[in-house]
Parts: structure tokens; C-alpha cells; sequence
């Protein structure tokens, strides 16, 4: 298809049965596909990360490409949480809580190397990766990471709510990973 400014392309529909005024298919893959092109972030932002996350959303890049132009500032309406900067010890327990009032299911990006690892903070008062007390789905790398990794990050995301089962959250493993983190 043609627009005035160039061409853009349909998403493409889960495999299934075809035939003249109708198609069938999985509910699993309905769902991915709707979940994987509708995803609300959270951006949790503290530093020079968020800067570049700015950038993302503009229209140079446009995240919004990719069925995230709605930025949700409200835990119980996002289902991506975005981290990106130093975020402190004493900022933990406000990040958890935040993580915990998202609605399942729900996914976290960790963006740049503060939140993934400390970074080059190897201080008493910054947490040392946000995998310490919620867990993270991508990680992208960067000191600040640029935007095309930022992009490459949501597209892993995308993936995985494509392709996660619909049962996943009700497994045995899931619920242990969450105990692991002392998550109900």
C-alpha cells in the first residue's frame, strides 16, 4: 500500500485456515498478534537513558511504528516497564512497588548500563542491576544506549509477547521465578 509520504506494510496475519469469507486460526496467535502490536511503556527514566528514550519516541525515530505511541505514566494501565538510568537503593522499593501494580502480563526492559548492571556507579547507594529485586525480560547495552538499540530492544519485547503462551504466567516455573523475588 501507497501513502503520500511512501509505503507502509500490514502486519502479518498468524497462519491458519483461509478460504472465501473467512479464517481460522489459534486464539494463542490472535492474541500475540494483537498484544505484540498494542504494548503500553512505562517509562521509568532517571538519567541520561531517559534523554535517549526521548529521542526514541520522536519522529525521527517513532517508536509509535510499533504500537507504543501510547506512553502510560499509570502502572495499572501499562503492561512494559522501562528502566533506564541510575536508579538508587533508596529507589528500589518504589520501583518494585510500581512493578507490582501492573497488571500481568506484563514485561520489563532494562535500558543502558545503570540499570542493568550499576554501571560505573559502584557505590554503597546505587543498586547494582534491577535484576536484584524485579525481574527483566531485554537488556540493552549503552552507556547511554542510542535509540536504534532502544528500537531493537522493544522489538525483542515484541517477540516474546508474540510468541509467549498464553498459559506461561499460570506455570509452575513462572510462579517460582516470581517467589524468587518475593513477588505474589
Amino acid at each position: 500500500m501507497e501513502t503520500a509520504t511512501g509505503k507502509f506494510t500490514v502486519a502479518e496475519k498468524p497462519e491458519g485456515l483461509e478460504g472465501a469469507g473467512f479464517f481460522a486460526t489459534r486464539l494463542d496467535k490472535v492474541v500475540g498478534l494483537a498484544r505484540k502490536n498494542s504494548i503500553w511503556p512505562l517509562p521509568f527514566a532517571t538519567s541520561c537513558c531517559g534523554i535517549e528514550f526521548m529521542a526514541t519516541m520522536g519522529a525521527h525515530y517513532d517508536l509509535a511504528r510499533f504500537g507504543s505511541e501510547r506512553l502510560s505514566f499509570s502502572p495499572r494501565q501499562a503492561d512494559l516497564l522501562m528502566v533506564m538510568g541510575t536508579i538508587a537503593k533508596k529507589m528500589g522499593p518504589v520501583l518494585r512497588q510500581v512493578y507490582e501494580q501492573m497488571a500481568e502480563p506484563r514485561w520489563v526492559i532494562s535500558v543502558g548500563a545503570c540499570a542493568s548492571s550499576g554501571g560505573i556507579f559502584d557505590t554503597y547507594s546505587v543498586l547494582q542491576g534491577i535484576d536484584r529485586i524485579i525481574p527483566v525480560d531485554v537488556y540493552v547495552p549503552g552507556c547511554p544506549p542510542r535509540p536504534e538499540q532502544i528500537i531493537d530492544g522493544v522489538m525483542k519485547i515484541q517477540h516474546l509477547v508474540e510468541t509467549e503462551s498464553l498459559r506461561r504466567r499460570d506455570s509452575p516455573e513462572y510462579k517460582a521465578m516470581l517467589n524468587k523475588f518475593g513477588i505474589e
